[in-house]
């Protein structure tokens, strides 16, 4: 089977589908892989590295893309080479369903077979495979060291000759795994670290990680069966804005990592509850892609409400892009390695696989 991946548009995304690392593994499985030149250079991926594994490169991504049976992507290629794609070809990324809906069921009218990783099932098979928790760990990590960077005071507490400097406050707003991973990053550089989520399931595992859980009076567990955090009523709203508005009296930083799939993010710090942030706070929003945690976000600025400052980006991944793609490299192999019949040496989408089931597009 012939395999391929094209270049992104590197002013939106660095991250690359294939590593060098990787594409010995697709070759070892017989796979014929091809990619453009200078593929992954802007990591310091050259195309000798590439070469030296029997990876066949071109200038022409337009026959790559007729060309391969199977174009492994981090999101949706542009219209033109989608225009390329044809009857059995298989495509397989992070190809936003909910954004990208209907140019989704226009290549499923074309009989093209579309694998959308970001829908994988919560089981155990599936966990070398997923996309969202590999790469939410790495936002989550990177985002409280965002916030750090911008926060105008220091971290631990220090002990010194002329007085205490006392351990910054940080509030992670969601426990899902970007969450979970802000909360171990900021304990390790010596914060006092508070969290709150929906699901109550969230409790031990931050108290796990030494941070004190918020519990909403009455809460109850809002979790989806897939593990996901659901819409949680106005009155349990009403309650979290109470609590939160006390708590943030006493916050440096808050991390907002909340989300529920294919909806706008929950606003969960309100306009007036910022009068109750210290001047200097900062506010990472994680969520700023999809509105944000806070009704005050807007993506790739640095907005100042009441001496706050509120960050979000498109893409913090693209901060950390050698380890976001050696990641998502390994879960789209492992997903690959699932679909191919060995023997055979072609794809086996077979429906009573939950994984296959899940992440098709139908």
């Amino acid at each position: 089977m012939k395999l391929a991946s094209i270049s992104e548009n590197k002013t939106i995304e660095k991250r690359v589908a294939i590593t060098p690392e990787i594409a010995k593994k697709y070759i070892n499985l017989d796979f014929e892989l091809s990619l453009p030149n200078n593929y992954g250079a802007h990591l310091g991926f050259n195309d000798e590295n590439y070469k030296s594994l029997g990876v066949n490169l071109t200038d022409n991504e337009q026959d790559l893309v007729k060309n391969a049976d199977v174009l492994v992507q981090l999101g949706l290629p542009n219209d033109e080479k989608l225009s390329l794609l044809k009857e059995n070809q298989t495509l397989i990324g992070s190809l936003n369903t909910f954004s990208n809906k209907k140019k989704l069921e226009d290549l499923k009218e074309k009989k093209i077979n579309c694998f959308s990783l970001e829908l994988l099932p919560r089981i155990t098979r599936a966990q070398s495979m997923d996309i969202l928790s590999s790469q939410a760990n790495l936002a989550g990590y990177k985002a409280v060291i965002e916030a750090f960077q911008n926060y105008e005071k220091a971290i631990p507490m220090m002990m010194t000759a002329a007085g205490t400097i006392p351990a910054a406050k940080v509030l992670v707003v969601g426990a899902g795994v970007a969450g979970l991973q802000a909360i171990a990053t900021a304990k390790r550089m010596g914060a006092v670290v508070f969290a709150t989520d929906v699901r109550m399931a969230s409790k031990e595992q931050v108290e796990s990680l030494g941070g004190k859980f918020l519990t909403v009076e009455g809460a109850e567990n809002l979790e989806t069966e897939g593990g996901y955090a659901k819409e949680a009523s106005e009155d349990f709203k009403q309650k979290q804005e109470e609590l939160l508005s006390e708590t943030l009296k006493k916050i440096d930083i808050i991390i907002c990592t909340a989300l529920i799939p294919g909806r706008e993010a929950p606003k969960i710090i309100k306009e007036k509850m910022f009068k109750n942030l210290q001047q200097g706070s900062i506010i990472y929003d994680l969520a700023a892609i999809q509105g944000g945690n806070t009704e005050m976000t807007e993506v790739d600025k640095i907005v100042e409400k009441d001496g706050v400052k509120i960050l979000g980006e498109t893409n913090i991944l693209n901060k950390l892009p050698v380890s976001a793609s050696n990641l998502f490299a390994k879960n789209v192999f492992n997903f690959v390695s699932n679909l191919y019949d060995k023997e055979k040496k072609k794809f086996n989408i077979n429906l009573e696989d939950e994984i296959i089931e899940k992440t098709l597009i139908k």
